[in-house]
């Protein structure tokens, strides 16, 4: 017996040392499964921050607070919009850049930071790399409009007054290196006649600018003029994408005032820091997707001349992609510079 019960617990001893450790990984998966379901659950514990790289009073200071309000509540944690204007949207995007990459602090990008890539030689970020996208908010198209000051009525008659009178014309823009700033010079190579840019740190200085006769014209979104369009103290005479806006439509395309190949228009969408939690990102897509597509989000988009879109990380950072290679071009093409 003794013989028996010794062999008996000779094999019993790495038995239960195998049961023990087995449950000591079975205890461990369990726990990092636990910290994972935490971390999905407890986000956000805190406000989030939408940056936006303009100064208040634009279309992507608008849109961001339009979603703000709305996500505020679908996330149960303030949403805070904080503007961080200057150099074409690039300081905002640089500083969004380096910030944790918690979900906490975010960017209201455009199409504008597609552009300065090409345009500014020592960014401290990469558009493509350094962001992880979210979402496509919406697509504004761009108007050329001047104040009722002007006499032209359409385009063919302000290029006959530039040309007429070229040192009395200039056009303002939300920074070098924008989508204003790439209209204004294809613009004006086309027409063959130099225009002075007027750099703003954003649309509410440039339009209260434009109002006051300051500059000549602009080639802003519609959202920040439409309400003086509409009210006679502003007067649109083109858009820029090969479709008329639903906003204005009264008002040509420049391909139908004698522009061909002017497509244009201004796409808004949220980022986040690369290296961004993927649960984090795909929670943000889906709340703002539900956000962006509700029908009260829709009214108040068309009510600002914007076309909502909501698109999937994937297609946002296709759809960088391609405007940072066509852009790249026009740059070139047309000697875009910051000076």
């Amino acid at each position: 017996m003794n013989r028996l019960t010794t062999q008996h617990r000779c094999i019993a001893q790495p038995v239960r040392r195998h049961h023990l450790m087995a449950l000591a990984v079975v205890a461990a998966a369990a726990c990092l499964l636990s910290g994972t379901a935490a971390h999905a659950q407890a986000w956000p514990a805190k406000p989030v921050t939408i940056v936006v790289p303009f100064a208040a009073g634009g279309t992507t200071d608008v849109l961001a607070r339009a979603l703000g309000e709305k996500l505020s509540t679908a996330l149960g944690q303030p949403v805070i919009v904080e503007n961080r204007g200057g150099a074409g949207a690039t300081i905002g995007a640089d500083y969004v850049a380096k910030a944790p990459a918690d979900g906490y602090t975010l960017l209201m990008g455009a199409v504008h930071h597609t552009i300065a890539t090409s345009v500014y030689k020592k960014l401290n970020y990469d558009f493509q790399k350094s962001f992880a996208p979210i979402t496509t908010v919406a697509l504004v198209p761009n108007v050329l409009a001047v104040s009722v000051t002007t006499p032209a009525k359409d385009v063919k008659e302000l290029v006959a007054l530039i040309k007429a009178a070229p040192d009395k014309f200039s056009y303002g823009s939300n920074g070098a290196g924008t989508a204003q700033h790439l209209i204004g010079t294809q613009f004006s190579t086309t027409i063959g006649q130099p225009l002075l840019h007027v750099p703003y740190k954003g649309s509410g200085p440039l339009t209260t600018d434009l109002l006051g006769g300051q500059v000549s014209m602009s080639f802003d979104t519609i959202t920040p003029v439409l309400p003086h369009i509409k009210a006679g103290k502003l007067r649109a005479l083109a858009v820029t994408t090969a479709k008329r806006s639903s906003s204005l439509p009264d008002v040509p395309t420049l391909q139908e005032s004698g522009f061909a190949g002017f497509d244009i228009g201004t796409w808004f969408g949220v980022l986040a820091p690369a290296r961004t939690p993927a649960d984090v990102v795909a929670k943000l897509n889906a709340e703002m997707v539900k956000v962006i597509l509700s029908p009260d989000f829709k009214k108040r988009m068309q009510d600002i001349g914007a076309e909502p879109i909501g698109n999937t990380p994937a297609q946002m950072a296709e759809q960088i992609a391609g405007d940072t290679a066509r852009f790249a071009k026009l740059v070139v093409d047309h000697k875009i510079t910051t000076e």
